[in-house]
C-alpha cells in the first residue's frame, strides 16, 4: 500500500505511457510534462503550434527537441486533434495544456471520438497530510457542481478505482455532510443514508460505505467515540465524498493551503483519464497528478 505520493513515481515509471499535451504552448505545463518525462513516467506528445511551444520552452530551459511536436494553430483545433490522437490509440492519457477545462472536457466527451462511457466525469484528489496516518482520498473538488445520487456513485466507484492503484483493497468511504444524523432539511444525509443501504444490499461494490458523517467522525475516532458514532468507516475513512463542489473546493483548497498538504489529482469517466493542473498547484503536485494519471491510464 502506497503511504507517501512519491511513491506514485515509482508506480508509473518506465511503463512508456503515451501522454498527448493539447495546446502545449504553456510554460508551467512543459515544466511539468518535461519533468515527468525525465522521470520516465510518460512520453509526452506536444500538439499546439510549434513556434509557440519553443518559444515557451525555452523560456523554461526545456529542450523540447527531444519531443514529437504535432503543429495546430488554434485552441479548438489543437484541443481536437489531441483528442483524435487518443481516440485512434496513438496515447494512453491526455492532459490539459493553454486552454480551459471546458474547452478540454468538450472535445473529450464529443460523440465523434468514442471516449464516452456514461458514467459522470469526476476529478479525484489524494493528500499526504502532515501527522494524518494515510492517504486520503477526496472527490469531487473540481468538476461536479451538484452531483444527484446516480453521480456520486459514479464518483465513488472513480474514488475506489483510485484507492486500488494506492494499494487499498476495500477502501472505506465516508458521504460527509455538515451534519452525521438525517436529516430532512439537508439533502446531502439523505443521499449519504441512500447509498450507504445500496452499498450494504452490494449494489456498490469494492468498499465499506457509510455515511451520512460530519467531517470529524471521519478522520477521528476520538470524535467518532465521543458522539457515539459505531461504523467501520468512523474515524478509519479512506475516501471522503463531498456534497457538492463548494464544499468539496474548499476542503481541497484547506488541505493544501493550511494544511500544507501535497496533492495528486485527476479525471475519470472517460475511456481514458486526463491529467488537469492549475498555475496555483506546485510543481510537485503537477508532477504527482501526472504520475497518478499514468498509472491509471
Amino acid at each position: 500500500m502506497i503511504k507517501k505520493l512519491s511513491e506514485l513515481l515509482e508506480l508509473s515509471r518506465g511503463k512508456g505511457k503515451r501522454l498527448v499535451v493539447a495546446v502545449a504552448q504553456d510554460e508551467v505545463v512543459l515544466k511539468a510534462v518535461d519533468n515527468a518525462a525525465r522521470e520516465d513516467i510518460v512520453v509526452p506528445t506536444l500538439v499546439g503550434d510549434e513556434k509557440l511551444i519553443k518559444e515557451e520552452a525555452e523560456k523554461a530551459g526545456i529542450d523540447v527537441s527531444k519531443y514529437e511536436i504535432v503543429h495546430v494553430e488554434g485552441v479548438m483545433k489543437a484541443a481536437a486533434k489531441a483528442v483524435e490522437l487518443v481516440s485512434k490509440g496513438e496515447a494512453d492519457l491526455i492532459m490539459k495544456g493553454k486552454l480551459q477545462t471546458a474547452q478540454i472536457m468538450r472535445m473529450v466527451l464529443k460523440e465523434e471520438y468514442g471516449l464516452r462511457t456514461g458514467m459522470t466525469m469526476g476529478m479525484v484528489s489524494v493528500f499526504e497530510i502532515p501527522d494524518f496516518p494515510r492517504l486520503l482520498i477526496l472527490t469531487d473538488a473540481g468538476m461536479t457542481i451538484t452531483p444527484d445520487l446516480s453521480q456520486k456513485v459514479d464518483l465513488i466507484k472513480h474514488a475506489i478505482r483510485v484507492a486500488n492503484v494506492l494499494g487499498i483493497e476495500t477502501p472505506k468511504v465516508a458521504l460527509v455532510s455538515a451534519v452525521e444524523t438525517v436529516n430532512p432539511k439537508i439533502p446531502a444525509t439523505i443521499d449519504a443514508a441512500l447509498i450507504a443501504k445500496m452499498a450494504d444490499r452490494r449494489q456498490i461494490k469494492g468498499a465499506i460505505i457509510d455515511g451520512p458523517f460530519a467531517l470529524d467522525n471521519v478522520v477521528s475516532k476520538e470524535a467518532a467515540e465521543h458522539k457515539g458514532i459505531v461504523s467501520p468507516v468512523a474515524g478509519e475513512a479512506d475516501i471522503i465524498v463531498t456534497p457538492d463542489i463548494d464544499a468539496g473546493n474548499i476542503l481541497y483548497k484547506g488541505l493544501i493551503f493550511l494544511a500544507k498538504a501535497k496533492c495528486a489529482s485527476t479525471i475519470l469517466g472517460a475511456k481514458v483519464p486526463v491529467v488537469l493542473t492549475s498555475r496555483a498547484d506546485s510543481d510537485e503536485t503537477k508532477l504527482y497528478s501526472i504520475a497518478l494519471t499514468a498509472a491509471l491510464s
